[in-house]
């Protein structure tokens, strides 16, 4: 007795050059929606099979392509799709100058500002100068008591 495998048709095309093959060599019977038979093990059923995937396969190129297409534009109009930082211009110039100052307690600030201290010290180093915009976090970065 063999058990029913049930294969949606979007994870049908996910590889579409070894299915086939795969289904052919355990020699399985795929079933499709209701009543809708697709036996590998014929000429015709992989001929459906294959055009199944892919269908399948095109789908979901032609989902990625609009997707990277929709993040190109989006680009375009100056939207990056990143969430924004919570250090803005105002917060940043606080913050420097209280790192700045010697007596400053890091996790103090960071509760003030409503930032975390990985947010902190992307901006601002430990002497209160300020990071590059493009680095990811300042090279000299180390916690403070």
């Amino acid at each position: 007795m063999r058990a029913a495998i049930v294969i949606p048709l979007v994870v049908v095309g996910l590889s579409l050059a070894l299915l086939p093959k795969y289904f052919h060599k355990i020699g399985l019977r795929g079933r499709s929606g209701q009543g809708a038979n697709i036996d590998t093990t014929t000429a015709s059923g992989r001929l459906v099979f294959g055009i199944f995937a892919a269908l399948a396969e095109f789908e979901r190129e032609l989902i990625r392509e609009r997707t990277i297409a929709g993040l190109s534009s989006a680009r375009a109009r100056g939207r990056n799709g990143d969430w924004p930082y919570t250090m803005t211009p105002a917060k940043l110039r606080l913050a420097q100058a209280a790192m700045a100052k010697r007596d400053t307690r890091v996790g103090d600030l960071c509760q003030e500002l409503g930032v975390t201290r990985q947010t902190l010290y992307r901006f601002v180093d430990p002497t209160g100068a300020s990071c590059a915009p493009t680095a990811r976090s300042c090279s000299s970065a180390r916690a403070r008591p």
